[in-house]
Order: C-alpha cells, then structure tokens, then sequence
C-alpha cells in the first residue's frame, strides 16, 4: 500500500511539473515513420531471442514516446550488445545520424562491421567511458540522445558521475532537444547510491529531481515499460533474462518477468 501510494504521489508531482513547465507534447510520430520504425522493429536481421525482449522493453512504443523521427542525429548511450542499435540504425540509414557512445569494444565494432547494409551510415563512435570520458561532442548538435536501463551504472560509485552524464547530455542537444531515459526502478524515496549498487535500480523520484537540476524540462513519463509484478526489492539480474539468482527461485523470477522501469522524456529548453 505504502509503494503505491508513493508512486501515486510522484506521477501526480510528475504530471504538475509536466504542466507547469512543458509546453504542448510533440505530436505522434506520422503513419509513415511509425510504418518505418515497426519495419525496423520486425526486421530480419534481429534474433528471435531478442525480439522476445520486445514484450518487456516495447521499442517502437518507447521511441515513438521519445518522438523519434527521421533525418534526427540520435546518440546512444553505451549500447552494450546492440539490443537497440539493431532498431535505431536501420531506422535512421537513409535519413538521420546515429552515434554511438561507448568505451572501445573489439566485439561491438565487429559486429557493426559485419552487416553494413544496417550500420553502415553509424557515424565515428564517441569515446564515452564515466566519469573520465563524458563529453558526447559539440555543444548544441544532436537532436536526441537515450539510455536504456544504464543510468544505474553511473551512480553506483559517486552521484556526481551520473550528474555528469546528464549535463553531457544538456550540453550536446540542441534547444527541443530530448533526452529519452529507461531504468530500472526503485521503491520510491530508496537511498540512490544504495538501490543502485544493491539491485541496479533508481527510484524514479530521484532521477526527475537531478533532470530538472541538470537543467532539463520533464516533458513526458509514460508507464510503457512498467511491470507491477515487479515488487522492486530484488537484484534485476535475478529477473529474466539473466535469472542470476538460485535455481530454485527461476520459477517464481519468471513467473514475474523482466524489471519495471520508469520511461522519461526529458527536454532541453
């Protein structure tokens, strides 16, 4: 009753400052770029076990919430494997300006050698690596940039690290610019260092609060990646897909699904 209750609390405080300080939403994307980002979605190229993921993390509703659109300059911030990469690129080839954001990885650059025809158009990588290496390029110049469930990485060492990263992301956008931000979360009003060294969660109460110190204007929180079987008391890695925990609790983790996350749309005014 307590959590709800809270999360009920910072929805409302999150839809007054969504009033007060945003101007009108940005409209749904057009039938044309929601036809090209569901074919990027479905494309072929992607594996059946990562279009499984899709039921949790919701990519072309996520994007579409962030506003995405062709002909953008879009940064990604530290891809990992590529799970959205293989979205994004396709999406953005013909018209539009990928970068990635991350340490060097062998591996990662391998693999967007390997399949041209999707990243080919992926623009020279950003050495990105918090908190040495945190500048994502010229101030002013990317439509958009967006973090899928790493922000929690960032702060589990020092809060000014995650700080850091998103004045980065201030810093780099153009005035509109948004930056699109999915994590882990946390019960609310949890110790932020805590949470996220222990279960690699944030609460979202804390994240909209260094937003708008940062700078920016929430302008947007959706539900689209929520999951309330989550009880957000858990390590997310016990959760599937990972599933780190004891084999005797694989069921029950299961049973419950991937992490509920916050999805927000913050902007730079």
């Amino acid at each position: 009753m307590y959590q709800r209750t809270c999360r009920l609390f910072i929805l409302c405080i999150g839809a007054l400052l969504i009033a007060a300080t945003a101007s009108a939403s940005p409209p749904p994307s057009s039938d044309a770029n929601a036809a090209l980002l569901q074919k990027a979605v479905d494309g072929s190229w992607r594996s059946a076990a990562n279009k499984a993921r899709d039921t949790y993390r919701h990519p072309a509703e996520t994007l579409q919430f962030f506003g995405i659109k062709p002909g953008m300059t879009v940064i990604e911030l530290e891809p990992g494997g590529g799970w959205y990469t293989e979205i994004l690129a396709p999406f953005l080839h013909d018209h539009g300006h990928l970068i990635e954001a991350a340490p060097a990885s062998a591996k990662f650059a391998a693999k967007l050698k390997a399949a041209p025809a999707l990243y080919g158009n992926i623009g020279k990588p950003v050495p990105f690596s918090p908190p040495s290496q945190v500048r994502l390029g010229a101030d002013n110049s990317a439509d958009m940039v967006l973090t899928f469930r790493n922000t929690h990485d960032w702060l589990i060492n020092d809060k000014d690290t995650l700080a850091a990263v998103f004045k980065a992301a201030f810093d780099v956008l153009k005035h509109g610019g948004v930056f699109g931000v999915v994590e882990h979360r946390a019960r609310p009003f949890e110790d932020p260092t805590l949470s996220a060294g222990r279960l690699h969660r944030i609460p979202e109460d804390y994240l909209i609060s260094l937003a708008l110190k940062s700078g920016f204007r929430l302008d947007g929180v959706s539900e689209i990646n929520a999951n309330p079987k989550d009880p957000e008391d858990v390590n997310v890695h016990r959760l599937p897909p990972d599933l780190a925990g004891p084999d005797g609790e694989h069921a029950q983790m299961k049973a419950i699904g991937e992490s509920d996350r916050m999805t927000l749309r913050l902007v730079k005014p």
